[in-house]
């Protein structure tokens, strides 16, 4: 989780974009208990590999030492200084790399529940798609193990897509062959990549297989990351778990679920969702917000607000409708 996250700015200026909330919780949060909950067993360590520590200063770091915590794990924190890619990566956390491991990249989410293969040397998380030649895929031989891994195939390979989340039986390999691709110096795309490291692997006779995720959904820019708040709102509300804190002060408006709604949120001649995300100690009076993301400590004011993304401690006080507006910001 290294990266800037330029595509969700200005909500990435502040808050490094794994930390950005959708449907009430940050992504890096969301990401790791599902993780945690494929892998159904107890985790020892989550090794953070972070940017430079004058964004990722030691609030982020306290704040992933409790969701680690949380889990009934430590929490190691690494840093990728300079950005070489997936590979180089994850050998800055080197230290950690033995025994078996899950890798995977804090910008998206996921809906799984599969059984994973830990008898496979390596298993890679992939997600059925309508049209691989846009992605990353995996070939698949009789045998339903992975033989290859294809970047935009221009010819039907398989429609199996590479999500970015990875389970190696022990990762100690990995680093091998990851530290092989760094004293060769093995650039592809300009980078040190994860696949050069995966690529040898398989060539050394190591089996890999697929473990099919449900959903993926991106938090790549404000677009995609509201339709993400949509979709998980949607699956939590199936799953009848509890959205809408009992801290609430209402006066006079209507909520349309499903809604993520925080603590000490005060409504005023409102209609709230559906879709909406609604952080702690926001204020929104006279407005329709719906299939929006709307954060911590904010003012909302005579808006109609539709796939909207507003930041913490905000000012919005106007008739705009399709908005992104970064933290500690004012428009009246």
């Amino acid at each position: 989780m290294a990266g800037r996250g330029s595509r969700l700015r200005p909500h990435s200026l502040t808050v490094p974009k794994p930390l950005i909330p959708v449907a009430g919780k940050p992504i890096v949060h969301r990401l790791v208990a599902d993780i945690v909950r494929v892998l159904n067993e107890d985790i020892e360590e989550i090794a953070f590999i972070l940017g430079d520590p004058a964004f990722f200063g030691d609030d982020v770091v306290k704040h992933l030492e409790q969701l680690a915590s949380d889990l009934g794990a430590k929490a190691s924190i690494y840093r990728q200084l300079d950005p070489k890619g997936t590979g180089h990566a994850i050998m800055c956390a080197e230290p950690s790399l033995s025994g078996p491991a899950v890798i995977a990249y804090a910008d998206t989410l996921i809906k799984a529940d599969f059984n994973l293969d830990k008898d496979a040397d390596s298993v890679i998380w992939t997600k059925r798609v309508e049209n691989p030649e846009a992605y990353g895929v995996v070939n698949l031989n009789e045998k339903e193990e992975i033989t290859e891994l294809v970047e935009k195939p221009t010819e039907f390979v398989s429609d199996q897509a590479v999500i970015g989340i990875y389970y190696f039986k022990d990762v100690g390999v990995l680093k091998k062959e990851l530290q092989y691709v760094l004293d060769h110096n093995i650039i592809n795309g300009g980078e040190y990549q994860i696949n050069d490291g995966i690529k040898r692997m398989m060539a050394d006779g190591k089996i890999f297989k697929t473990g099919t995720v449900d959903e993926w959904m991106d938090c790549g820019n404000k677009e995609v990351t509201i339709e993400t708040n949509r979709r998980m709102l949607g699956f939590l509300a199936e799953a009848n778990e509890p959205l809408i804190s009992s801290s609430i002060s209402n006066e006079n408006s209507n909520i349309i679920e499903p809604c993520f709604i925080g603590e000490g949120v005060v409504l005023k001649n409102s209609q709230i969702g559906p879709f909406a995300s609604i952080g702690d100690g926001t204020v929104i009076e006279n407005s329709t917000v719906k299939n929006s993301i709307i954060q911590t400590n904010t003012l909302i004011k005579n808006a109609t607000l539709d796939n909207a993304m507003i930041g913490n401690y905000a000012t919005f006080d106007g008739n705009f409708t399709n908005i992104s507006i970064g933290d500690y910001s004012s428009l009246k």
